[in-house]
């Protein structure tokens, strides 16, 4: 359960402001995806919204709009994309609870993570190098948590009972299975097949030791 007595004061500098009519969010639709491909040219280091601004010919008045700075985008950019990693990996939880054990489920779970952010390089980016602000820290371990309940989810679905009190065991799970992406992203700038298994194992070996499971 997430602990919303830590959650810090809203800061309007780092939130995105909705648009509200349909042209509105069709150009802030054509910001992100502009946005996408400078981060990935350029990286964190040469992103900026005059540079931004310059590529899309718009004025920086009509991004300073939604965007008050740079972090506002980023941030946009995060929540985005860790809702689509959810979405993905919803869409082959049918898939991965048809393992023969929990054991290949887990690796399924992994590689379909792992595979997620091979086909979008910018969630590499702005996932993986580290929390842009407070905002999009929690909006990451917000995901965490939910991947945790989608994990005791399968879990259940095969029998096996995984507590929700504190630690919390799965999401726990899904951590170290990101902090293998971490790596594996600083060490190669992409996800290796050898850290995708190297964070299923020490997932595996972590939900084995917990909830006392053998392993094959």
């Amino acid at each position: 359960m997430v602990n919303e007595a830590v959650k810090p004061p809203h800061n309007p500098a780092f939130v995105a402001r909705k648009p509200q009519q349909q042209r509105a969010k069709d150009r802030v639709d054509l910001v992100l995806a502009a946005a996408e491909e400078l981060l990935l040219e350029a990286g964190l280091s040469g992103f900026s919204i005059p540079t931004l601004a310059e590529r899309l010919e718009f004025p920086r008045a009509t991004i300073y709009k939604f965007f008050p700075t740079p972090y506002a985008l980023l941030n946009e950019l995060a929540e985005r994309q860790l809702a689509a990693l959810e979405e993905h990996l919803a869409a082959y939880a049918e898939s991965i609870a048809q393992a023969s054990d929990w054991q290949e489920m887990v690796t399924r779970m992994i590689h379909a993570a792992a595979d997620y952010y091979s086909r979008h390089p910018a969630a590499q980016v702005v996932l993986l190098t580290g929390p842009i602000s407070d905002a999009s820290f929690r909006a990451l371990e917000y995901t965490i948590a939910r991947l945790g309940t989608l994990t005791r989810t399968l879990f259940a679905q095969r029998g096996i009972a995984v507590p929700e009190d504190s630690p919390d065991i799965a999401a726990l799970a899904v951590e170290f299975g990101t902090a293998s992406f971490r790596m594996s992203y600083f060490l190669h700038g992409r996800m290796t097949p050898e850290y995708t298994q190297a964070g299923a194992d020490v997932m595996l070996a972590f939900l084995a030791k917990r909830l006392g499971l053998a392993l094959r």
